[in-house]
């Protein structure tokens, strides 16, 4: 499957819309980006084999890292969704707004403190 750039962000719109407000709301402070691939250091830094695909990746202090009495931070906390890695695994839209909407919550939730449990609950396990 192949979007181009306006198509994709669409898509990365309508998933995001789909996620249940207790995760969404506490993206106020985290720009949500798209690039079309990984670099080759951000896959390094995650220790990724080169045969796996990285699809998104969050930049920035988790929450427990933040503190009120520290200085505000340089660059906004991001979430990088990858372009080409997601397409090349889907065959269809629909498959694609679910795999950028998983993507995204995980990001999200490893930041936030969530538990695998709690995804699963949530029905993104």
């Amino acid at each position: 499957m192949k979007l181009n750039s306006k198509e994709f962000d669409r898509a990365v719109w309508r998933a995001y819309r789909r996620i249940p407000a207790e995760i969404r709301e506490r993206m106020d402070n985290v720009v949500l980006t798209v690039k079309k691939r990984p670099t080759q250091e951000m896959v390094e830094e995650m220790g990724y084999p080169p045969d796996e695909p990285l699809l998104g990746l969050y930049e920035g202090a988790s929450l427990q890292e933040h503190s009120f009495f520290a200085p505000p931070p340089l660059h906004p906390d991001t979430i990088f969704i990858f372009q080409e890695p997601l397409e090349e695994m889907c065959e269809s839209l629909a498959e694609l707004e679910r795999e950028i909407e998983i993507t995204v919550v995980h990001e999200v939730a490893h930041f936030l403190g969530i538990s695998e449990e709690r995804l699963d609950e949530l029905g993104y396990g």
